[in-house]
């Protein structure tokens, strides 16, 4: 059985301690991230774990008015365009989103991480997201 280079366990782990990682697709050249299987790109299963930039500039957002039961509402949720090319989605920090205007797009970011609660009803496991704050 064929072992994913890098696992979402390996990647949130990594994450925890300031190292984030993708995968590179020895085939066309595209650099993944969050982990999976396959290149989005050309399909080929050979990907090497590849440090990324933890940079990138904001392309979309929206505020979340009613979230999931569990989270403080409202937040940001941006989709963001790292300077390594893969696009990531994530949660905005350190702007009001009663404030949160189209200034936010193109906006350059530094990505960190928050560490979801556990949850029993999803079989125990801590989740992860994604974070960015804007830099000035």
């Amino acid at each position: 059985m064929k072992r994913y280079p890098l696992t979402y366990n390996e990647f949130k782990k990594e994450l925890t301690e300031g190292k984030f990682l993708g995968l590179r697709c020895l085939e066309c050249g595209i650099i993944i991230t969050p982990p999976i299987s396959v290149c989005t790109s050309c399909g080929s299963s050979n990907l090497e774990i590849t440090p990324i930039s933890n940079k990138g500039k904001t392309k979309t957002f929206t505020v979340i008015r009613v979230g999931p039961r569990g989270f403080d509402t409202p937040y940001i949720v941006a989709m963001m365009e790292l300077e390594d090319g893969p696009w990531v989605v994530g949660n905005v920090l350190g702007v009001n989103p009663d404030e949160a205007d189209m200034d936010l797009i193109e906006k350059e970011v530094s990505i960190g991480y928050k560490l979801l609660p556990y949850n029993d009803a999803e079989g125990g496991v801590e989740g992860i997201v994604l974070t960015f704050t804007p830099r000035n």
